[in-house]
């Protein structure tokens, strides 16, 4: 079945990965490494320039 609905345009600032895990160079007593984890804020994490209700209501 064919979709109708026009695909989002992708966040320019994080090229689609809104939130990424970034290793801080330290290791836990247990050996794993301990990450902390960054969203992006021009998109709040979406991935896309507009949100979907807006998009959806102008169709552009």
């Amino acid at each position: 079945m064919p979709q109708h609905a026009r695909p989002r345009p992708i966040c320019a600032h994080c090229d689609g990965f809104p939130q990424v895990a970034i290793t801080t160079g330290q290791t836990t007593p247990d050996g794993h490494r301990e990450t902390v984890t960054a969203t992006c804020h021009p998109c709040n994490g979406t991935g896309h320039t507009a949100p979907a209700r807006a998009y959806a209501r102008t169709g552009a």
